[in-house]
């Protein structure tokens, strides 16, 4: 059956969570294309304030990286904006020039900051908080400046302010109402919110209202209407946001506040749909997660031809969570003449709680200090519960012991329907099926099963709980101070190894069956990484897996964001010949490659290759690749040297030349670039690469672990050698030493730290014995190597294989 073509616009959490949805029910129904307007795959936008804070890297927040995209065969655009769509003739149009056609078409465009139009709005130094980009501008203004102001004393607003108050600098919170957080807090937690931060050093300005932002060219203050001012370096504007509906809009679609829809989420046009932010439910916009999820499970089903029940609305609830400030609230807390409330404040332990009665029905609640009955209180606001003798005990504590019979864990007491996870919708009886039947034994593993605290990440403690209430006594806080390979499995790294050594292991699928996997498929971290443990520990034995590997190291050529390849030739040392160079030109004119690049590795990047004719371009450059896309060693970088060069002390081209050719397609854990600089100028910046090699007077310098990545990290000084057959004896032991303990995914610079150098030292350098062992042990790896590229043009079966996975795969 040919498949559907179906485009979603927006590559964020609720558009993403759709298609993922969509891939569970009927993963071969559709033909998917993504276009995103941010330049980075799907990733967490809820823990932004957690990256800015310092408790999340960058990295830690995608939920779906490159390769996810790929192995699912979903063309993704990004950093490319869709603007317009002819819903006649089921086409888009974008920004860059392309266009698609869609068969079924998914607008998930989210929300747009609000910017105050105040006089100097404009200036540098004014943003808002909504993306990466705004969250790295934010860091990197810390670093020059001091004066830091947030116009919002909401939800954003006050995340934004405590991670900028991380960054140490001095944060004023600007706020027009007289307590925070009004929509979700009545104003006796509010007054308690606002002292806790105050404590940790927020200052608030409230009921003031911002007339000007003052300065030349960069922002320097805030002037008021009242007349007064406050210094600012930085204004964060985080006023609220407003749907995204200017494409729709342009292209006929129903817009009101949001973009249209029904209950099955289908806007005013056939085979259009509308889901999050974006999206205007029965006169309601959501900007809340748990909503979102419930649309894009509605929509899924929809869309792949399953019964489901019709998206009605939902109840929504809030939760902040800033450095040991915890707050909840869900539905309507407000105090009127009709309703009562029962209340529990303790101002010692700084404990306050509220629940709201109308007609005997539990209508809202607010919560502070103690959110672990928020899954409880949320399901009975939710159901809107009859107030009973038991929920009274169990909200006031008074007969909760009793209640519970579990000295008081409030997991023990939750019905299995209840939610844990209201990000996701998972309840406690999906998890605590998962953990007797999957036998989990970690957080992490409940959240790669299930999806409980893949979002905001809130109900981990209730998670670790209700673990902890399931397991008993086999239940460890810490059972490993190594995290699991992944989520299939609760072994490390180091036993997965020791397996496969002790077991005689050889294939990716036996020791999955030997050693238990949880998922007997595997998943897309741990295959990968047990082909290259395998091929580590049996060299002469393991035939490579491709189908275990990511699609850029099965394609020989990294994937863009427009689904087109970069071919990468290998230029070793940086140095090519004009015959190399005219058949690079030649190659590049008959295939129409868009773009012809220098990369910062020396070599010459050919961009906008088309998947059908990477075989062809590779035979006719008789070039072997560069290995631009592999968790391998890639390239050695060199300065001209002392040929050249009135500075240099060494022929570093030549030394570059010796270690690329010794070492080249040599698989590592994860890339490994190299350089060599002919002195301490280090033009070609040696002291930032996994190995560098300095020349001085009289011998070499050898650096180990550097990075010049989004972890910046300096090389440590390995050792001092005079020739050159010892940096090669050295650089081979250092990368086989490498492959042996290291990771897989884990770079040179996380590797150093983790082992410390002492120890590299001590392996590599210093015992000669061990050294030769290791040396032995990379020339067994090495023999095995051939350039599958060269192979291609002579071996008519891997031509095959290769024509297979071109024309078949997606």
């Amino acid at each position: 059956m040919k498949k559907k073509k179906l485009l979603l616009i927006g590559n964020g959490m609720a558009g993403v969570n759709v298609i993922e949805h969509i891939l569970k029910l009927a993963d071969d129904r559709f033909e998917i294309t993504i276009f995103g307007k941010e330049p980075h795959p799907n990733y967490n936008r809820i823990l932004l304030s957690s990256v800015l804070a310092g408790e999340a890297q960058m990295q830690e927040i995608v939920l779906n990286d490159w390769e996810w995209y790929g192995e699912r065969g979903i063309r993704l655009h990004t950093g490319i904006e869709v603007t317009q769509i002819d819903t006649d003739a089921k086409k888009v149009y974008t920004d860059a020039g392309m266009e698609a056609d869609y068969d079924e078409l998914i607008i998930a465009t989210g929300s747009l900051p609000f910017m105050l139009p105040v006089p100097g709005a404009d200036k540098e130094g004014v943003i808002a908080f909504r993306d990466i980009k705004d969250t790295e501008t934010m860091i990197e203004t810390a670093k020059h400046y001091r004066n830091a102001v947030v116009i919002g004393g909401g939800l954003l607003g006050l995340e934004a302010a405590r991670g900028l108050l991380h960054l140490n600098m001095n944060v004023s919170v600007v706020h027009l109402m007289d307590t925070l957080m009004e929509r979700q807090l009545d104003p006796t937690a509010a007054k308690m919110l606002q002292a806790e931060l105050e404590q940790q050093g927020m200052k608030f300005l409230l009921e003031k209202q911002t007339a000007e932002l003052l300065g030349e060219e960069r922002v320097t203050a805030v002037q008021f209407k009242d007349g007064t001012t406050a210094p600012a370096d930085l204004v964060v504007m985080a006023v609220g946001i407003r749907p995204n509906v200017g494409l729709a809009k342009a292209s006929g679609i129903e817009v009101n506040r949001g973009i249209v829809v029904n209950d099955w989420m289908e806007t005013s046009v056939p085979h259009v749909y509308a889901v999050g932010e974006c999206a205007e439910h029965q006169g309601i916009v959501y900007g809340l997660v748990a909503p979102l999820w419930e649309q894009g499970a509605v929509l899924a089903k929809h869309l792949c031809g399953v019964e489901t029940a019709p998206y009605k609305g939902s109840v929504v609830s809030t939760k902040l969570k800033i450095s040991g400030v915890d707050v909840f609230s869900a539905g309507d807390f407000t105090d009127r003449p009709d309703r009562r409330a029962i209340r529990v404040h303790d101002e010692w332990t700084g404990i306050y709680k509220k629940l709201v009665i109308q007609d005997g029905k539990i209508v809202g609640s607010v919560l502070f200090g103690d959110t672990s009955d928020s899954s409880r209180v949320f399901k009975w606001v939710r159901e809107q519960a009859e107030l009973t003798p038991e929920i009274h005990g169990l909200f006031t504590g008074v007969g909760a012991q009793k209640e519970t019979g579990n000295g008081g864990s409030v997991v023990a007491s939750m019905a299995d329907d209840e939610l844990i996870c209201g990000c996701n919708g998972v309840t406690k009886g999906a998890i605590v099926t998962a953990i007797k039947d999957k036998n989990l034994s970690t957080v992490d593993e409940i959240k790669g099963c299930t999806g409980a605290s893949r979002s905001c990440g809130g109900c981990k403690p209730l998670v670790a709980q209700l673990l902890q209430h399931v397991k008993g006594e086999e239940y460890a806080a810490d059972q490993a101070p190594e995290e699991a390979v992944c989520s299939c499995t609760t072994l490390t790294r180091d036993q997965v190894v020791q397996a496969i050594r002790e077991q005689h292991l050889t294939h990716t699928r036996e020791v999955m069956h030997v050693l238990g996997w949880k998922n007997e498929e595997g998943c897309s971290k741990c295959r990968p990484a047990l082909n290259y443990y395998i091929g580590m520990v049996w060299p002469e034995e393991h035939e490579d897996e491709r189908t275990s590997r990511f699609v850029n190291e099965r394609m020989h050529a990294n994937i863009q964001n427009d689904g087109t390849y970069s071919v990468v030739p290998r230029m070793y040392g940086g140095v090519s010949t004009p015959e190399e160079l005219r058949r690079i030109a030649d190659v590049a004119e008959k295939y129409k490659v868009r773009m012809v690049k220098l990369t910062g590795g020396q070599r010459i990047d050919l961009l906008g290759v088309k998947k059908e004719d990477l075989p062809a371009i590779w035979s006719e450059l008789g070039m072997p690749s560069g290995y631009a896309y592999g968790k391998a060693v890639r390239t050695v970088k060199t300065c001209v040297g002392e040929s050249f060069c009135r500075f240099g002390t060494q022929n570093s081209i030549q030394m570059g030349i010796d270690i690329e050719k010794r070492f080249e397609r040599l698989q590592t854990p994860a890339k490994v670039k190299m350089a060599v600089s002919a002195c301490p100028r280090n033009c070609a910046e040696s002291g930032i690469k996994d190995l560098g090699v300095v020349g001085v007077d009289g011998g070499w310098e050898l650096y180990v672990g550097g990075n010049g990545g989004v972890k910046l990290r300096a090389g440590d000084l390995l050792c001092k050698v005079k020739t050159s057959e010892e940096v090669l004896e050295i650089t081979g032991a250092y990368l086989q030493y490498y492959r042996e303990t290291g990771r897989y995914g884990e770079r040179t610079s996380e590797w150093v730290e983790r082992l410390g150098l002492t120890a590299i030292r001590q392996a590599v350098v210093e015992d000669r014995e061990y050294r030769r062992e290791l040396l032995a042990r990379v020339d067994v790896a090495l023999a095995q190597l051939s350039d599958p590229w060269q192979e291609v043009t002579q071996n008519e079966r891997l031509r095959k294989t290769m024509y297979e996975e071109i024309h078949v795969s997606p």
